[in-house]
């Protein structure tokens, strides 16, 4: 079994580094991590790309594993990045064009503190399945500064690598947790919104209270019976023109920036 006991070191590029070649077992490692039972069992999840993995070295999550292809501006910078082709990349990469660099960083253990609901704006994801509508809302939160995410435990994984590409980083930003949401929404005072088809239409006059917490439901669904009837409020955003619905990733993102207003 390949042993975790990677240490990660800034060399400040004072000297050239060879860099080690990557082994069979690391990449099968790699490639284990794309199922979530996995990504369980090692506690750690993948991160691909220049701009995603940037954001991961400045963020406080810890990397555990680096691999990247030797046209990685920064692979002189760390004594432990593992050398792999342009070849094995492809082999590896959940992308379908792959970009020189891939981290296995430890997923972080956050415990929720009840007193965060009273700290501006907490978002609540109920049964949220598509992995890219998860991770534009995490991108989105992380732009709008919201520091907690809580989802249903039915939503789909953060840290599938579908999702964690689509927050451009973000992922290392936002803290995100798994609970249960009928047993936190009823333990808080904090204004609950909601968004719903029937409910208030947001205007320029409308404002948040603040703390307050924006509870958003599937992409098909909505927001179950259980967790509606915890609502203070039902709103919505005013329909122009002729489109069914809002995908749930874009009407968070307007919610959120009408709270920021």
């Amino acid at each position: 079994m390949w042993q975790l006991s990677f240490t990660f070191i800034r060399t400040n590029g004072y000297k050239p580094i060879i860099m080690p070649e990557i082994t069979k077992n690391q990449l099968k490692h790699i490639r284990l991590l794309r199922q979530k039972k996995y990504r369980q069992q090692y506690g750690e999840f993948v991160v691909e790309g220049e701009k995603n993995v940037d954001e991961l070295i400045n963020s406080n999550l810890k990397i555990n594993h680096l691999f990247a292809t030797n046209d990685w501006e920064n692979s002189q910078q760390f004594a432990e990045a593992i050398s792999l082709s342009n070849k094995e990349l492809t082999q590896i990469s959940n992308l379908s064009t792959p970009n020189k660099v891939i981290a296995i960083a430890k997923i972080p253990e956050f415990d929720f503190d009840l007193k965060e609901l009273n700290k501006g704006l907490t978002l609540v994801l109920d049964k949220i399945n598509d992995p890219g509508n998860l991770g534009t809302i995490i991108r989105s939160a992380d732009w709008f500064g919201v520091k907690h995410i809580i989802c249903s435990p039915d939503s789909v994984d953060c840290y599938n690598p579908k999702v964690v590409q689509s927050t451009k980083g973000s992922i290392a930003n936002v803290q995100i947790h798994y609970l249960d949401l009928n047993e936190i929404l009823t333990k808080t005072d904090v204004p609950i919104y909601g968004a719903a088809m029937e409910g208030k239409k947001i205007t320029k006059d409308f404002s948040f209270a603040n703390p307050s917490i924006l509870l958003m439901g599937s992409e098909s669904h909505g927001i179950s019976t259980e967790l509606e009837n915890l609502l203070n409020h039902k709103i919505t955003i005013p329909k122009q023109g002729k489109a069914e619905s809002l995908n749930v990733a874009i009407a968070t993102s307007i919610l959120l920036h009408h709270f920021n207003s």
